[in-house]
């Protein structure tokens, strides 16, 4: 119960978010690991903030939610086709399903990632890898990968 009242509570608060930003600010959907729903919002023209509640699929499955401060190259590729790198942020709740000790982990982030936002079309659509250093209940290096699209609310 309380990860839906949490889930509702940050969909009402993107969303109020969103009427602020004269189309800086974006939601939709990450699959992948994790998979849930994605946000970002851009503090200027090449650095944003983006952050996602969702599910990982990992080990017994459990509640993830992340942040990151992103980076925005627009020469590397094209206008169109940003690579973005960043830093950040991860919690990874504990699956309280399983009695094996599966501890909430918390840890750092490096997103990097490429995505393509036509000109015309108030989309992106994105694919990262994001190295990760869990800091807590041990120290251990992992991955994430996903793709995802996000709908920019003008």
């Amino acid at each position: 119960m309380k990860k839906i009242i949490l889930f509702a509570a940050l969909i009402v608060i993107l969303a109020s978010i969103s009427s602020y930003s004269q189309s800086k600010f974006g939601l939709g959907i990450i699959v992948g690991e994790p998979t849930g729903i994605s946000g970002k919002y851009f503090v200027n023209k090449d650095n944003a903030i983006d952050g996602a509640i969702a599910w990982s699929f990992n080990e017994y499955g459990s509640m993830h939610i992340h942040g990151d401060y992103l980076f925005h190259f627009y020469d590397v590729f094209t206008k169109e086709v940003p690579l973005y790198v960043g830093v950040g942020g991860r919690i990874k709740f504990k699956n309280t399903g399983e009695a094996d000790g599966n501890d909430t982990k918390f840890g750092a982030r490096i997103p990097v990632g490429i995505a393509y936002m036509p000109p015309k079309a108030p989309i992106d659509l994105f694919v990262e890898v994001v190295p990760m250093l869990d800091l807590t209940p041990s120290t251990e290096f992992t991955f994430n990968a996903a793709v995802g699209i996000r709908y920019w609310f003008k």
